[in-house]
This record gives C-alpha cells, structure tokens and sequence, in this order.
C-alpha cells in the first residue's frame, strides 16, 4: 500500500509595508472595498470617523472587481496618486 500526503509547504514571500503616519490629520484616505454585502457601508462609516475624530481631510471610496481578487491595476494607480493612507475592509 502506498500512503501519499496531499499537504505542501506554503510558499511564502516578504511583504513590504510602508511605514505609518504619525497623525491622520490632513490625509487623504482611500477606502478599498471588496464588493460584499454591506463592505461599501462600513467602510463609509470608518471614513467618517476617521474624518471627525482624527483629522482626515478626505476620504475616496474605491471599489474592487471582486472579494477573491486582488484590486486592480487602476485603483492601485488612482490611489497612489490620490491617497496618503488606505483602509481595506471586508463585509458580510
């Protein structure tokens, strides 16, 4: 009998952050939603907060394809010209 073991070793690879800024205040923040149900409005609210309560100057909502993809080409562009700080958020 010849037993196989289904299971790999994930592959990993480094991710690279950015650093974080010291305050919120005046940034702009990009909202990047996955299209689940009620993502959009939970991050609305969480803009709004960070609006009041921490000085955010704007905040811009973009939205993915879909939840099981990475976001595309043109929201990464938008928001690196546009955003100084992102929140992705996930629904359901």
């Amino acid at each position: 009998m010849e037993i196989l073991d289904p299971t790999v070793e994930a592959a990993t690879q480094p991710i690279a952050y950015v650093d974080r800024p010291g305050s919120l205040r005046g940034k702009r923040i990009g909202l990047i939603e996955n299209t689940k149900y009620n993502s959009d409005k939970l991050l609305q609210r969480i803009g709004e907060i960070l609006k009041a309560e921490y000085g955010a100057s704007e905040t811009r909502m973009f939205r993915k394809h879909n939840s099981s993809v990475p976001a595309h080409e043109e929201i990464i562009q938008e928001v690196r010209k546009t955003c100084d700080a992102i929140v992705a958020g996930v629904g359901d």
